[in-house]
């Protein structure tokens, strides 16, 4: 369970005094617990691996932003702290698919539905992400499905 996972986490970021991963993974854990609460659930529970998932790609989010948000800003400094911690969050997500990958998923789409021309690009990319949901990201495929329009 990514839960118990995280917690040890923890703990190893404490014996190896290791800062950054360690705010971080209280971060998540704290994450989790909000989660916990907010589902009116108890905060001592576990959440599922789905739950925790999702509770990570929200915070990889959040950081993604923060990160453009601090270069549009010229924040280096910044910058390089919002990498860090998004660097040890994405160990915790599964491998998400190369846009190579996605581009036959995209084309084999395209022609279930009869799509042949840009006005129906929201329809393909609403239907790819729902069949590519945490196995890909938006933006990615945002980008093939524009790239089959071109």
């Amino acid at each position: 369970m990514i839960h118990e996972q995280i917690k040890l986490s923890v703990k190893e970021a404490m014996l190896a005094k290791d800062e950054v991963r360690l705010r971080t993974v209280r971060g998540v854990l704290a994450a989790f617990t909000n989660e916990l609460v907010s589902t009116k659930r108890k905060p001592q529970e576990m959440l599922a691996d789905e739950d925790c998932l999702n509770v990570i790609r929200r915070m990889v989010k959040q950081r993604k932003d923060s990160i453009e948000q601090f270069e549009k800003g010229n924040r280096p400094d910044l910058v390089k702290s919002e990498e860090a911690e998004l660097k040890i969050l994405e160990v915790y997500l599964p491998k998400l698919m190369s846009q190579e990958e996605i581009k036959p998923l995209a084309e084999k789409k395209m022609k279930e539905l009869g799509i042949t021309d840009k006005s129906k690009f929201g329809q393909l990319t609403g239907m790819l992400m729902k069949d590519l949901k945490g196995k890909a990201d938006g933006a990615d495929v945002k980008l093939v499905v524009d790239a089959l329009f071109a």
